[in-house]
């Protein structure tokens, strides 16, 4: 339990800017590298390896230099369906990535060559048999993806999920699902992890890639208003319900079966059109510079533990 030797005394907070399809870029990499947490991309959001690897020189030049900057990383999707895959993961190796998170496939080959640079890889998790091949593939971290997280989440309680993975993985744990708030990340520590992982928060920030509307929508959701459906893309995941309705789709829709031949009727793309979102919106209401949330993040979380434990 705690943080990987490369991570020890490198993080102003505890805390995982998450990947997030289509929305995470090099800005928001660096912004939130810059101010002393995790930033981390798909190396899908590049429609190419070789614009990948512009992007892995874009942050690494970006952050040459900057004793104060945390790591960065990047998502890879282990699956066959990832014809990439093989010429990310070299890039990956190329540019000595600090930290890969995998993702569908935890596969024990790709592990040993990103340690053997001295890498660090991350596995995301919906239930105990992911954690079990993964602790089982010799990775560092586990994240676990619990119910009310954003994009393609799973279903379990965080405290029974927690529980559970805690008793068979001694690495880092990671904890995912509406976490918004500086004093979410003190819940998530205080629960077992070691790193919080937010993504729909960080969606919300200048530097994100998101649509401007998609940012104000997220501002004015609830958590009500996030549908845990896989009729939109095919697997189960949370998305917007007012996304769904600006695009002339009725949300009960979701109920009744596969929702793609209407929105390739519409030429709309789940993602793209179709907005995901935890529901962790419930505590968004502003659209800040990383800079901002992060310092705000951090205020947050300092006075949670002064409430709790008194003076530090």
């Amino acid at each position: 339990m705690g943080l990987p030797a490369p991570l020890e005394g490198r993080l102003r907070l505890p805390l995982v800017c998450a990947p997030m399809f289509l929305v995470s870029g090099p800005e928001l990499v660096i912004a939130a590298c810059r101010n002393g947490i995790l930033g981390t991309f798909p190396a899908l959001n590049r429609r190419s390896s070789e614009d990948f690897a512009a992007w892995l020189e874009e942050i690494e030049e970006a952050l040459a230099g900057d004793t104060r900057a945390a790591p960065f990383g990047v998502n890879l999707i282990v699956h066959r369906s990832n014809r990439r895959l093989e010429a990310d993961l070299r890039l990956c190796i190329e540019h000595r990535v600090p930290l890969v998170i995998t993702s569908l496939g935890a596969v024990p080959d790709l592990v040993r060559e990103i340690h053997a640079y001295g890498g660090l890889v991350f596995h995301d998790i919906i239930n105990r048999r992911h954690a079990e091949k993964a602790a089982e593939a010799g990775v560092d971290g586990l994240v676990l993806v619990c119910a009310g997280a954003g994009g393609h989440a799973g279903t379990l309680n965080p405290f029974a999920f927690m529980a559970e993975v805690r008793r068979l993985f001694s690495g880092t744990i990671v904890l995912a699902g509406a976490l918004s708030t500086g004093s979410d990340i003190l819940a998530a520590r205080a629960m077992g992890a070691d790193l919080a992982y937010m993504g729909t928060r960080f969606v919300a920030t200048r530097e994100s890639r998101a649509a401007e509307p998609y940012k104000r929508m997220l501002c004015s959701a609830g958590a009500g208003d996030i549908l845990y459906t896989s009729a939109v893309s095919g697997i189960a995941g949370s998305f917007l319900r007012q996304s769904l309705e600006a695009a002339g789709i009725d949300p009960e829709a979701t109920s009744r079966g596969d929702l793609a031949a209407e929105l390739e009727r519409g030429e709309l793309k789940a993602w793209r059109d179709i907005w995901s979102a935890g529901q962790g919106v419930a505590a968004i209401a502003d659209i800040p510079p990383v800079a901002e949330l992060v310092a705000r993040l951090e205020r947050e979380y300092r006075d949670a533990r002064t409430r709790l434990c008194g003076p530090a």
